[in-house]
């Protein structure tokens, strides 16, 4: 039998219950022998995938989406590269969830078992790879700050809650920074900061449209915001118009940028869902070529060339 390793995150979704039994199963009915590795801490995932033997056929991250993030790390730092899928079993799930992994646990592993392999872009932060987003700016830190207890409770609406506050308490911060995209350099004063490869982001569907995850590119958004209020406006306008045409968004797309912050930043960058952090002012973001992903057959089609 073909052997299958998942690699589970037991802090992520303790509300949801995990039949091992019919997970196992379920494996044997698609040929596979399969084992379950709990991780018990912050990285755990990058080092199991890492030390993995080559003879394995799939790694399933079964988790959230930083999770997803330690796997695809590890196997990036692997010379023989492991076929991968993504479990969701996170309070938000981007990832899954524009991969077409909206459903129970039992029917997403029927759907990725029945699925296609296809390669999938891996995004870097200097030397720091992330699936689909990086992002800085206030309220931004809810992502990894949120506490714990906040999110087991209350799930998503964990982070409306510790959201609210951070928006009483904090103002909106303005960054001068110097960026080269595309060949060309620019100064501006901004205070948020999206690099993507999604279409999916923070539970928001369709902030982009016709993404693809292997065209070797990714999608940027720097938003200059004046006042709170102003955020409002720019979400609405974002839920009623492309990205392209909100006048407090400068929008690019691109196979790499570097950004240095001629003030230093005051909160670190969030890369999916996790905090980055980095003592230094300049950040070379690129794209390159990862790992096979399992996906649904019905997503492929939407999500790749």
């Amino acid at each position: 039998m073909k052997k299958c390793k998942i690699i589970m995150n037991p802090q992520s979704g303790k509300k949801k219950k995990v039949n091992y039994h019919a997970m196992y199963d379920l494996l044997r009915k698609h040929g596979y022998d399969g084992e379950i590795i709990f991780t018990k801490g912050a990285k755990d995932a990058t080092r199991i995938v890492e030390e993995l033997p080559n003879d394995v056929d799939l790694v399933i991250s079964c988790g959230g989406d930083g999770t997803l993030n330690e796997v695809v790390t590890g196997d990036m730092k692997r010379k023989h590269k492991l076929t991968l899928a993504n479990l969701p079993l996170g309070t938000v799930n981007d990832v899954g969830n524009m991969y077409g992994l909206n459903k129970g646990i039992l029917e997403n592993l029927e759907l990725l078992l029945s699925g296609k392999p296809k390669k999938i872009d891996v995004c870097y932060i200097n030397d720091s790879a992330f699936v689909y987003v990086a992002c800085l700016g206030d309220y931004i830190d809810m992502a990894y700050s949120t506490p714990r207890e906040l999110k087991a409770k209350y799930g998503k609406l964990g982070y409306v809650l510790y959201g609210v506050k951070q928006f009483i308490t904090k103002k909106v911060h303005h960054y001068k920074v110097r960026y080269t995209v595309n060949g060309k350099t620019y100064e501006d004063d901004l205070s948020f900061f999206f690099i993507t490869n999604s279409s999916r982001i923070a539970g928001f569907n369709d902030v982009y449209y016709d993404i693809k995850l292997d065209d070797g590119m990714f999608e940027v958004a720097f938003a200059k915001i004046n006042r709170k209020k102003d955020m409002f406006s720019t979400l609405i306008q974002l839920g009623t118009k492309d990205i392209k045409d909100v006048k407090e968004v400068t929008y690019y797309r691109t196979k790499e940028i570097e950004i240095e912050f001629l003030d230093p930043p005051k909160s670190s960058w969030c890369i999916d869902g996790e905090e980055y952090k980095y003592t230094g002012t300049t950040f070379n973001l690129k794209v390159v070529q990862g790992p096979k992903m399992l996906l649904p057959k019905d997503n492929v089609k939407l999500l790749f060339d």
